[in-house]
């Protein structure tokens, strides 16, 4: 086991979590298991909204919107996320933010249900999703170092990576059903999701955070960029994330996965097939990331992940079909889980645990913030040119991104056990 990092002057060491295997660690597999649910819910809901913005108004710009204006909101609300992690109590900001989409949620599927969700309460249902998620995301994961012993933190945010995308294998095809059922109930679902996960939040025992002697003021909100900006490994990663998210991020590849679908004639249970598929590429890739982290370099497996990017958007050209071009994203997808959990243990490393919520804000935000401008794009190329236009953008996007990765600092990195904190500058 590494020891334990020192604290800054004035400021409490962080308590080791108990020593017993990750299984049988029930702090945090209870907030394993709730983020798991609130992202279920989050994808039933992500699929919905384009569904029922393209049955309304039949524009997959439309549509490109609303999922580009809630992660938008998530981006910008990351940096206070953060920020307030690091300031108030990580666990109940965690239910707040879960209590107050269930009421969204649920007053949502009653609009829906009664033929009174206009355009813009949809609007204004995923800027409340958006803002939400931004709060929750940054104390959420920086919870999880607190919750595990030094020893098992990669294996616990390799372990993290399964959440998000199990969560798309089970939410995108139940939300596409759901909807075809009725078109209120993948909300319902949504807003039930939401009282579960904030329940078994209750339930962790564990602080989720150490004592603070001194509290961080708002004038500190930025802090968590210029650590990203001191970081020349962080540096290099983000750079390919921002430009990957611009062309493969979830939500756009989805809607664009969509809209080919639906003007190729497919029904129903063929997208929610297709979009299942696609997501079942990033659950496998969870299960393997252990194994890929632990048998290729962090060079060798960015360097993988960026360059099947464009050979993936090529594929997408030429494909007929519905369900094949659901295999080629879940083989995009593949990558993401290794990827991630290599990035957040690259900033767990090198954050002090102090301004771990900021620093953690901070790459989310950062991650976000091409994604807005990704989807709006997809769904404005779909409606101009069709499929084969949207896939040609994709992949010269994700070449491009992929250039800085051949760069010599990138095929040289250390990993991030070789790392230790980067001291907090004034």
């Amino acid at each position: 086991m590494r020891p334990i990092e020192s604290a800054p002057p004035g400021e409490p060491t962080v308590a080791p979590a108990p020593e017993v295997p990750l299984i049988r660690n029930s702090a945090f597999q209870l907030l394993w298991i709730s983020r798991f649910i609130a992202s279920i819910g989050k994808e039933t809901a992500d699929v919905a909204y384009p569904l029922l913005i393209l049955a309304t108004t039949g524009s997959a710009a439309y549509a490109g919107a609303v999922g580009s204006t809630e992660i938008a909101v998530a981006g910008l609300v990351a940096f206070t996320g953060g920020t307030l992690s690091d300031r108030v109590n990580r666990r109940g900001l965690l239910v707040v933010c879960d209590l107050a989409r269930l009421v969204m949620l649920a007053l949502f599927a009653a609009l829906v249900a009664t033929h009174h969700a206009r355009i813009p309460v949809v609007f204004a249902i995923v800027v409340g999703a958006g803002f939400c998620l931004g709060l929750s995301d940054p104390p959420a994961a920086a919870a999880i170092k607190h919750l595990v012993p030094p020893s098992q933190l990669t294996k616990a945010i390799t372990q993290s990576q399964i959440r998000p995308l199990g969560a798309t294998v089970v939410g995108s095809p139940l939300g596409s059903s759901l909807f075809g059922i009725a078109a209120a109930l993948p909300f319902l679902a949504t807003a039930l999701s939401f009282a579960f996960s904030s329940a078994l939040l209750l339930l962790i025992r564990r602080p989720m955070q150490a004592a603070r002697a001194v509290h961080a003021g708002p004038r500190r909100i930025g802090e968590g960029l210029r650590f990203v900006a001191r970081q020349p490994v962080l540096r290099g990663w983000i750079i390919w994330i921002m430009g990957s998210n611009l062309a493969f991020n979830h939500v756009g590849a989805f809607l664009a996965l969509i809209a080919t679908a639906r003007e190729r004639h497919a029904s129903a249970s063929e997208i929610g097939l297709m979009l299942g598929i696609a997501g079942s590429g990033g659950l496998l890739g969870a299960l393997i990331a252990r194994w890929a982290i632990g048998r290729l370099g962090p060079s060798t497996i960015l360097l993988i992940a960026a360059w099947s990017g464009p050979v993936a958007a090529v594929l997408l050209i030429f494909t007929p079909g519905t369900v094949s071009l659901g295999v080629i994203l879940a083989a995009v997808f593949l990558r993401g889980p290794a990827v991630n959990a290599l990035f957040y243990s690259y900033v767990t490393a090198l954050a002090p645990d102090r301004v771990q919520g900021r620093d953690i804000g901070a790459v989310t935000a950062l991650s976000y913030i091409a994604q807005p401008i990704g989807i709006i794009g997809i769904g404005m190329i779909f409606d101009a040119g069709g499929p084969r236009w949207v896939f040609t953008v994709i992949g010269l996007v994700s070449a491009l991104a992929a250039l800085p990765t051949l760069s010599r600092g990138i095929r040289r990195m250390p990993g991030p056990d070789d790392l230790t904190p980067d001291p907090v500058r004034g």
